[in-house]
């Protein structure tokens, strides 16, 4: 009965897992996300290469400055998802005509 008395750990957030707030990498996990989907979706048009390009490097970016702090587990997954497809989208808009056109 012991174990009902206790207090429930308070909740900091969906990606702390060592029970402190992380805003500074959540943001950049958030942005490296956004940044790859962005790639991603304008990948497959070839008028849009600039958008993919500059997005993906962007994406890589972050991405790899959020790895070098990161601080949990479930913010590294995140971020390895977002350089993917930041990196997949950079790839593809070079390939159709580069960052700067």
């Amino acid at each position: 009965m012991a174990q009902i008395i206790r207090p429930a750990k308070p909740r900091t957030g969906l990606l702390a897992t060592d029970g402190k707030p992380h805003p500074l990498q959540d943001t950049l996990l958030a942005v490296t996300l956004v940044l790859g989907v962005l790639a991603l979706a304008t990948a497959s048009f070839r008028g849009l290469h600039i958008l993919t390009s500059w997005a993906g490097l962007l994406g890589v970016l972050t991405g790899g400055y959020g790895q070098l702090i990161s601080a949990t587990t479930r913010e590294r997954f995140g971020l390895v998802l977002g350089l993917g497809a930041s990196a997949l989208g950079l790839f593809f808009g070079i390939h159709h005509g580069g960052l700067f056109g």
